[in-house]
């Protein structure tokens, strides 16, 4: 046989059991088994070219490749799991990735909230286990040396304090669960007391604002105060994208027209909640922006108007009363409006946040109080300073920066978190 007859044979050799491999693979057949099948296939038809041996190499090549088919033939099939029809796979697909997204929400929810209040709770309650730790004698004393230093107000710490002198016996005060219930009892008569029976949270948003004939009102105005830095602005974006998602019709209007930045913020926060901004150009009076904003959305059928207010410091008295200008101006565009005055308050700041919102609740009584940057404050007491002595609901809580981590607050996910 000739070289070339051969190198052919080698070919369909080597391209015959290529084939074969590719059923191996599927059918099973050992790889040890394979490779001896392959070697005795090559060696034969590699041997020399001998006229005499013409048939042996022939012979032998093509019996190697025969018996590597049906040693792949033979082979036992691999069990496969059978694919459910099309029809029958949807609905319980749909069914799994409903119950698995519900339940990730729920989870990370939950989540959220404890990992935000979790320096609060050590900061609070933590102190007071270790008061019980100790080995010593616990006393109202040291409990009250806890109180003062964990932002709740002094006006809350005596009450709190007088709460549980009056309602535990000296004989349970050695009894840590029994003081944490007094303590937690009190605080959510404290929240309870004024977040309302149903929790309500902001007009036209967990609950309808209906006027004297049982109408829904529209729009529903909101003024937004806070100083720099507290998150106002994010917070107003925030609360837009809920509204639009609820199939409101939103404007902003940039009240704020002191910061340069302001109306460029906004701007941006506008386009990501898609909705309307108000921001006409050489408007500098805040009063005038509010007023008009607020005809504009009465005319054009809006539901909610969110007014920005520039951020001012609690003591600067000239700003202050700007402020409650625009509150008249607003009030004279739709009478009865704002229909929410919301301070926004940094949680990270504490008894500082308490005498802001004293301040600015006594310049233009605040309808409540939107705490940010929970996430990492050990300052969490403020919200029971708050509700407990300027008798303000707590709106909103933020514990994270993305949209959906501004929630509605609740008093008792919260009392749970921190105690």
């Amino acid at each position: 046989m000739g070289l070339d007859v051969i190198a052919l044979l080698l070919v369909i050799a080597v391209v015959s059991i290529s084939a074969v491999f590719a059923v191996r693979h599927r059918k099973g057949i050992s790889a040890g088994k394979q490779k001896e099948l392959l070697e005795e296939a090559i060696r034969s038809a590699s041997e020399p070219a001998e006229e005499q041996r013409k048939d042996s190499v022939e012979s032998s090549a093509m019996d190697s490749i025969e018996a590597l088919k049906d040693e792949a033939s033979s082979a036992p099939e691999e069990k496969t799991v059978e694919e459910p029809q099309e029809l029958d796979q949807a609905p319980t697909l749909e069914k799994i990735e409903d119950v698995a997204e519900e339940s990730h929400q729920q989870s990370e929810s939950t989540v959220s909230l404890e990992s935000a209040l979790s320096n609060t709770k050590k900061g609070f309650w933590g102190r007071i286990q270790k008061l019980f730790s100790g080995g010593e004698d616990v006393d109202l004393d040291s409990i009250e040396e806890v109180l003062y230093t964990s932002d709740l107000g002094p006006t809350t710490v005596q009450h709190l304090l007088s709460v549980i002198e009056e309602k535990m016996p000296k004989a349970e005060m050695a009894d840590i669960e029994k003081v944490r219930q007094a303590i937690r009892t009190e605080m959510m008569e404290m929240l309870d007391s004024v977040q309302g029976e149903d929790e309500e949270q902001l007009a036209g948003l967990e609950y309808e604002l209906l006027d004297d004939n049982e109408e829904v009102i529209t729009p529903v105005v909101w003024m937004i105060v806070g100083v720099n830095g507290s998150g106002k602005t994010t917070s107003i974006g925030k609360l837009a994208h809920t509204l639009a998602g609820e199939g409101k019709k939103v404007m902003l209007a940039a009240g704020d027209t002191f910061r340069a930045a302001a109306d460029a913020q906004l701007r941006e926060w506008s386009k990501r909640a898609d909705v309307e901004l108000f921001s006409p150009e050489n408007v500098k009076d805040p009063s005038a922006v509010a007023f008009d904003a607020c005809k504009s959305a009465l005319s054009k059928g809006y539901d909610h108007v969110i007014v920005d207010t520039a951020g001012r410091l609690h003591t600067q008295s000239n700003l202050m009363e700007e402020l409650k200008k625009m509150k008249r101006v607003v009030d004279k565009a739709i009478p009865g409006a704002p229909h929410e005055v919301i301070l926004v308050v940094d949680g990270n700041n504490g008894q500082n946040a308490l005498l802001q919102a004293k301040e600015f609740n006594n310049a233009v009584d605040l309808t409540g109080v939107i705490l940010t940057k929970m996430d990492g404050s050990a300052k969490g007491g403020v919200v029971l300073g708050v509700a407990h002595e300027l008798k303000l609901p707590i709106k909103r809580i933020g514990v994270g920066e993305k949209i959906e981590d501004l929630r509605s607050f609740n008093s008792k996910e919260f009392v749970d978190a921190i105690i």
